[in-house]
């Protein structure tokens, strides 16, 4: 042996994850279960079910009637599975399932398919080379061949610019920022929006003695319409034909949306665009009429123009309207909106390497992989690419198996 071959410093190897999972919501969950069952152990990196439980508020209902809630469609281990195990009888579409009672069912569901997740948050993704350096808060690396992003909707909390200085100031917020409303208690709260989060935040705001007034530039609210039978099968032949049920709601249209996501890719930027933020829209669930009409004041057709502190007051300001409106905080229940910036434990460098859509979404294949070979996405930013189902607990199943096989040939 040669002296420069004795005196050579080791070299540390470290070997290649096949696959990592960021985030343990039902899109994380439902494709780490899928992999599992194809005999694949994914890493999997997050708190389970930690978004649903400290970014939504206590006393929250979800809009998705039981048989849209299931994660991962896997059989066996849907809601009404979890809460007959649990000695509690299957519920229909009259039921809305409460917040508490989700988060426990998507907990059940890791414990019994996704044993292993890592509660630690993944801080740094670099690439290198033809694979991903990730690093995680605990301080430990590892390198990963293939990486999925299901990290959840909060990071795309929605609040226009116009509220910005309010926001710094402590006057506004979204309602990804609280889990528990009893805080504005006494206090008068403008909430912004038309759709569910707006109206069952109002709702929940009057009920814990807070004073909403809501604000939205429809010209009126709409609610959906209470489904015509507690289970599907109950429906008459005719409805059932004229209006079939789907994840989504009943109506060939969203039957469509939901039976086969794939060819909606194909369709023009544009068309796709509208379809997502359309299709849909804004609207409450229609358990929730009830508990906003009439119930604290709506303010319908006006858009908020100018947004500013007075006396540490938020003071709003409409368009084409002379009258203010003076509260204590102001609730900007504006949605989310897919913004690839906003994920900035991905390195400057691997962000700008993502194609985007005009929309801001990544441009994604047929396996819901991006520009960025390795680099896959699931969840609310594949909308824009595979349409409207993927806003709901709904496209898990189909994002899960879809991610899972293109996993599986690439391994």
């Amino acid at each position: 042996m040669s002296r420069a071959l004795a005196t050579r410093r080791p070299v540390t190897v470290r070997r290649a994850e096949p696959i990592v999972v960021i985030g343990a919501g039902p899109y994380g969950l439902a494709l780490a279960a899928h992999l599992r069952l194809l005999g694949i152990e994914p890493r999997v990196f997050g708190r389970p079910m930690d978004g649903w439980r400290s970014h939504m508020p206590a006393g929250m209902r979800l809009k998705s009637t039981p048989r849209a809630s299931d994660i991962g469609s896997v059989r066996g281990y849907g809601f009404n599975d979890f809460r007959m195990r649990h000695g509690r009888a299957a519920v229909g579409d009259l039921y809305p399932i409460p917040l508490e009672e989700f988060v426990a069912y998507g907990e059940w569901f890791q414990r019994e398919l996704v044993a292993g997740v890592e509660p630690e948050d993944v801080i740094a993704v670099h690439r290198e080379g033809g694979a991903f350096r990730l690093v995680l808060s605990g301080g430990t690396e590892l390198t990963a061949r293939q990486v999925v992003l299901a990290n959840g909707v909060q990071c795309f909390a929605n609040t226009p610019d116009l509220f910005r200085p309010l926001v710094e100031q402590g006057l506004a917020s979204h309602p990804a920022h609280h889990r528990d409303l009893r805080v504005f208690a006494g206090r008068t709260v403008a909430v912004i929006g038309a759709g569910q989060s707006a109206l069952e935040s109002a709702a929940l705001l009057h009920e814990c003695g807070a004073r909403p007034v809501l604000v939205a530039r429809t010209r009126e609210l709409v609610f959906g319409t209470m489904p015509e039978a507690n289970r599907p099968g109950s429906r008459a032949v005719g409805v059932r034909l004229l209006r079939p049920a789907s994840a989504l709601g009943p109506g060939w249209r969203l039957r469509a949306y939901c039976a086969n996501p794939g060819p909606f890719r194909l369709l023009p930027d544009a068309v796709r665009a509208a379809k997502v933020r359309t299709v849909l829209g804004p609207a409450g669930a229609w358990w929730l009429l009830e508990r906003v009409l009439d119930a604290f004041p709506v303010v319908t057709g006006h858009t908020v123009s100018e947004a500013r502190a007075v006396d540490g007051k938020a003071v709003l300001g409409f368009t084409a309207c002379e009258s203010r409106l003076e509260a204590d905080h102001v609730l900007v229940a504006t949605g989310y909106r897919v913004d690839l910036s906003r994920l900035d434990f991905l390195e400057p460098a691997l962000r700008g390497d993502i194609e985007r859509l005009p929309t801001g979404s990544p441009r994604l294949g047929p396996d819901f992989g991006s520009s960025v070979d390795g680099l896959h996405f699931s969840g609310l930013a594949a909308a824009g690419t595979f349409g409207p189902l993927m806003r709901f607990v709904a496209g898990t199943g189909f994002a899960a198996r879809r991610t899972a096989r293109a996993l599986r040939a690439r391994v």
